[in-house]
């Protein structure tokens, strides 16, 4: 099929272009152009969706079965799109789980949950989807939305529980303990880019598919103690595990420690059984293990992993607790 990416050089769409070129699909990329070299096989146009103007007009002149939209966050986005796609057979929109927010009133979180996004990424995702499947329902638009978790990969590289930091890494080497909220025992669901690959192309062509939404996460969970562990085991050192209340990490820098308080404080378990039923095709293979280690082979030959000894907020925090606790 001929396949359009909106976006095509990102953590997952990397993943999503190299799995479609190998099954035989024409892909072109729509993107401003930043990252070519990565895209050599596929075909290229240069530009950016925000000119919308352009962009639709550049659009509605191709022919293509499918369309994935990569970069669309907000309900302005998804209009566009609409209206760049008048006679796509099949479009596919990359959601995201924190449009159901942390406050669930189920586990694990099925695609009929009420959404509480609390985020402004959560929020403009959730109006885009919305529109999208407001099109669907009104005149047949023939969209499917994927919701991925935490999907890891060589673009993305390995975060943490607390913050958006990569320095951890370079601690567990050294020796140095490392901090997680509370006992790190809250749930949380990882995908390496590679597997979330095989449902965005696994829905293509799947009638079935077309106006549904599909939770993108693996069978089970696993805690943040244990995702923490895993990087331990492959790195070949055991360090001390800290529990911090989130209300202290919060107190002491809010911004910093947003992250975690926004969604991987909280037990984030999401059911695949929709995808598994409907599309075949997605049998994730990687282990964490086996995506830790490739990943961090990739930062470090990228320089991606900073020297933890430049860093002092964490053995700040570790000092501090230690000696209001005694420990």
């Amino acid at each position: 099929m001929k396949v359009v990416i909106l976006g095509g050089t990102g953590n997952i769409s990397t993943s999503i272009v190299r799995l479609l070129l190998k099954q035989g699909h024409e892909v072109t990329c729509y993107n401003r152009g930043n990252h070519a070299e990565a895209l050599k096989e596929t075909r290229i146009i240069i530009g950016d969706r925000k000119d919308r103007e352009t962009f639709e007009k550049t659009m509605r002149k191709e022919k293509f079965d499918v369309a994935i939209d990569m970069i669309s966050f907000t309900k302005e986005d998804a209009a566009s799109s609409i209206a760049a796609f008048p006679e796509i057979g099949q479009f596919i929109q990359c959601s995201t789980v924190c449009t159901y927010g942390v406050d669930y009133d189920w586990l694990p979180v099925s695609e009929d949950h009420p959404l509480r996004p609390i985020t402004d990424y959560g929020r403009g995702k959730a109006d885009a989807d919305h529109l999208l499947l407001e099109a669907y329902h009104r005149e047949g638009f023939p969209v499917t939305i994927i919701k991925p978790s935490t999907t890891y990969g060589p673009k993305g590289g390995l975060l943490r529980q607390v913050a958006w930091d990569f320095s951890w890494i370079d601690r567990i080497r050294r020796g140095k303990p490392i901090i997680v909220c509370w006992d790190g025992k809250a749930l949380h669901s990882f995908l390496h880019v590679d597997d979330a690959a095989k449902g965005f192309a696994g829905v293509i062509g799947k009638q079935r598919c077309i106006g549904q939404t599909y939770n993108l996460v693996n069978r089970g969970f696993t805690t943040w103690e244990n995702y923490h562990r895993t990087a331990m085991k492959v790195l070949g050192r055991e360090v001390e595990l800290v529990g911090i209340s989130l209300q202290t990490l919060l107190s002491l820098d809010k911004e910093r420690f947003s992250i975690c308080s926004e969604i991987f404080a909280h037990n984030d378990y999401y059911s695949s059984d929709k995808i598994f039923r409907d599309v075949p095709e997605f049998v994730p293979a990687v282990s964490l293990d086996d995506g830790m280690r490739q990943v961090i082979e990739y930062m470090d030959q990228q320089g991606h992993i900073p020297d933890s000894s430049l860093e002092t907020w964490e053995d700040a925090i570790i000092q501090a607790h230690r000696e209001a606790f005694g420990s």
